[in-house]
């Protein structure tokens, strides 16, 4: 994966995106990571979390993300958002009809919206 260019929470914001649907594409990574086994899923999922703690570490020396925020949680927590969705993605289509009846477009609109959520919870300002 390529870095995207932009300041520190806008290349997150980049990254989660394109974390997203590098996991969309891959289901057999999203059903390793959800065993949530350390000899399995770990490995697999250290370059993710490695690259967005690098992202949250370097918005934090730049005052842009909350000097309080642990980056590796932060990091974690973002992961597990999406390996969450994607793992549960029928049952929650299922679980509200309005969720279910834009079934085609809710993978697109849970990305969006899980991004913004992380971006808005990290960001300092």
């Amino acid at each position: 994966m390529a870095i995207p260019n932009g300041g520190p929470l806008e290349r997150l914001r980049l990254t989660l995106a394109a974390q997203f649907e590098f996991l969309a594409r891959h289901p057999e990574i999203v059903a390793l990571l959800g065993q949530g086994t350390r000899s399995g899923g770990g490995a697999a999922f250290a370059p993710a979390i490695n690259r967005l703690v690098v992202l949250l570490a370097e918005g934090q020396g730049l005052g842009q993300v909350r000097d309080d925020l642990d980056p590796h949680l932060a990091a974690a927590q973002a992961l597990i958002l999406m390996v969450g969705y994607l793992s549960m993605e029928a049952v929650i289509a299922t679980s509200a009809r309005p969720l279910g009846a834009d079934e085609p477009s809710l993978r697109a609109r849970w990305r969006e919206a899980a991004v913004d959520l992380v971006v808005a919870g990290v960001s300092a300002s």
